[in-house]
């Protein structure tokens, strides 16, 4: 017996599946496929609820300490509503597929209503012009993803160590995916 199986055994796993027909391994994975599904609905819904592409965030590094922390979650909405200085924005750079979280640090709003900001992390000595696309001087309305509005600490450090380390990332989606499929009700 290999490491490998005698783990498996010790969960029982691969007796469910043994004792499993056809049906109930059909019922196992349209359990799953619901989960799935209803995960993502509920992501859409928050999507149009806030008006996010990305109702949720996760702060990714130490800019805006002390107002938050690397790991905490951020839930953001996207409004009409005009940006104000001192506003936590969630912005995304052209060229650049991870948004950034900054402060609105100046606005500069046009009588026709058109809004131009620069912001800056509050950790931060200088202001994001280095992190705008090249000939970026300021941030549009059409830039950000979102404002944020509430937060937990920490619970998006799952995330980051799962990004960090891939291989943990997989095993654990693996072992969820068999708890899911295999797990049967009594």
């Amino acid at each position: 017996m290999t490491a490998k199986t005698s783990f498996l055994d010790s969960f029982g796993f691969l007796d469910d599946v043994r004792r499993m027909d056809a049906r109930q391994l059909y019922y196992q994975v349209m359990n799953f496929a619901m989960i799935v599904t209803s995960a993502l609905m509920i992501w859409k819904g928050l999507m149009v609820l806030t008006g996010s592409e990305s109702p949720i965030v996760v702060v990714l590094s130490g800019s805006m300490e002390p107002a938050f922390y690397r790991g905490d979650i951020l839930f953001l909405t996207n409004k009409d509503d005009p940006i104000r200085v001192g506003d936590i924005v969630v912005f995304k750079i052209e060229g650049r597929e991870i948004p950034i979280v900054h402060r609105a640090l100046r606005v500069h709003e046009k009588e026709n209503g058109t809004i131009k900001f620069l912001t800056k992390g509050d950790n931060n000595q200088v202001d994001d012009r280095g992190l705008y696309a090249p000939g970026q001087l300021w941030l549009e309305r059409k830039d950000v993803v979102g404002r944020a509005r509430g937060y937990l600490p920490y619970i998006g450090m799952i995330t980051i160590i799962m990004n960090d380390y891939p291989k943990f990332k997989y095993f654990t989606l693996a072992m969820l995916a068999l708890f899911a499929l295999i797990h049967r009700e009594s």
